[in-house]
């Protein structure tokens, strides 16, 4: 979603030594601020680091920040979504409104930094539809495009998302920059 920008970009992969690092923090910022500042610390470049999540209106914005272990710690994809499903039970449709929320933060070697977000409106679905994307897109109903976000091309998806959104404002400081 970045080429062609002038970019040079690696990925955790090519830093095999770095540390995991704790998600600890009490909000989508905090988060992505601490895996950006820990991995611009150990390797002196400038990191651009993401943390994203669901937030249910019913359920006071839950899973949030908490949602790759929503079902717990051994949790994934599969069991996320039956407990999320299983904490919507006999709410109705018009009340079932949810939010893809990304936080992105780009982190300087010094210690300056921006932060970039995106949202993206949806509700939740009564069960999965779709193959495609990860965590809750087969759960996570756009009336817009009368599907899920797990039934949307990735070229959709990489326009519209959440991700795509906090993405594109990221691009616009680019492009100021060129």
């Amino acid at each position: 979603m970045l080429e062609g920008r002038g970019v040079q970009l690696s990925s955790l992969l090519d830093y095999p030594n770095l540390p995991d690092i704790v998600e600890d923090g009490n909000s989508f910022l905090e988060n992505a601020l601490k895996k950006a500042r820990v991995v611009s610390e150990l390797t002196g470049g400038t990191v651009l680091a993401d943390d994203s999540g669901l937030e249910v209106d019913a359920l006071s914005g839950a899973p949030g920040i908490y949602s790759a272990r929503y079902a717990g710690e051994d949790g994934n994809d599969e069991k996320n979504i039956r407990k999320l499903l299983d904490d919507m039970k006999g709410i109705a449709l018009e009340n079932r409104g949810a939010t893809f929320r990304c936080l992105l933060v780009l982190y300087f070697a010094d210690g300056r930094y921006e932060t970039f977000e995106g949202q993206w409106r949806g509700r939740i679905s009564e069960s999965p539809a779709g193959r495609s994307g990860f965590g809750y897109d087969p759960v996570f109903y756009l009336p817009e495009e009368g599907m899920t976000a797990a039934q949307i091309s990735a070229e959709v998806k990489n326009r519209i998302s959440h991700r795509a959104q906090a993405l594109a404002r990221l691009k616009e400081i680019l492009r100021k920059g060129e």
